[in-house]
């Protein structure tokens, strides 16, 4: 696992920053084993601040607990993966309804702010800041409904398949996708097309569950 300088925040963070970078960006795969004792030292920390992440990444799903193996990064069956994007769909239909009726410019501005990190970051090949710029295009729109509970359950769903993001943007050609279809949502936003934007939002999530059909077809094989 690579390890970035440490920058100035807590051990707490900073360990669970690492975490978060190395499953996102596949160096911890789903199904494999977190050693504990090795992460502590080439992260240089005590396995208290260790343990705490994890703690934090299982709540989130991202890491399980099997007795007798300790922690292993979640992996997901690909039905487990569709539930959890058709569920995705119909909160985020709901969130993108409401939220076409209330955004303001200035939320559209940072909408606009958040995909032209999306782009920056997929440019670098820097997949891990893509996918933090991501979410944060997407939860943009989202915070804009005014639905804090459907948001809080879609933070959760995310949280859910962080794992497999880094997969769709390990491709070229998904990120120079992505970049073409969040031009689009920006569009329907703009323009408060809630139909439009409910369609290109369902187009999106399409692109990452096709990925992922074929990684899961490539494992069985």
């Amino acid at each position: 696992m690579d390890i970035e300088a440490r920058p100035p925040q807590t051990t707490h963070q900073y360990v669970l920053e690492q975490l978060r970078r190395a499953i996102l960006t596949g160096k911890l795969a789903p199904g494999s084993p977190i050693r504990q004792d090795a992460l502590a030292e080439q992260l240089g920390v005590s396995r208290v601040p260790l343990r705490e992440a994890l703690k934090i990444l299982e709540g989130e799903g991202q890491v399980v607990y099997r007795a007798r193996r300790g922690y292993i990064v979640a992996e997901l069956a690909f039905e487990d993966f569709l539930e959890v994007y058709r569920i995705r769909q119909i909160l985020e239909e709901e969130a993108a309804r409401k939220a076409v009726s209330r955004i303001t410019d200035e939320e559209i501005v940072r909408l606009e702010e958040a995909h032209a990190e999306v782009v920056a970051a997929g440019q670098a090949g820097e997949i891990t800041a893509m996918a933090v710029a991501n979410r944060r295009f997407h939860f943009t729109l989202f915070e804009t409904a005014g639905m804090p509970r459907i948001r809080r359950f879609l933070s959760i769903l995310w949280d859910a398949t962080d794992v497999y993001r880094s997969l769709y943007y390990s491709e070229v050609v998904n990120r120079e996708r992505v970049d073409h279809e969040h031009r689009g949502i920006i569009d329907a936003v703009r323009d408060r097309d809630a139909d439009r934007l409910v369609r290109l939002l369902d187009e999106h999530r399409a692109g990452t569950v096709a990925t992922f059909r074929e990684f899961m077809a490539e494992r069985e094989t």
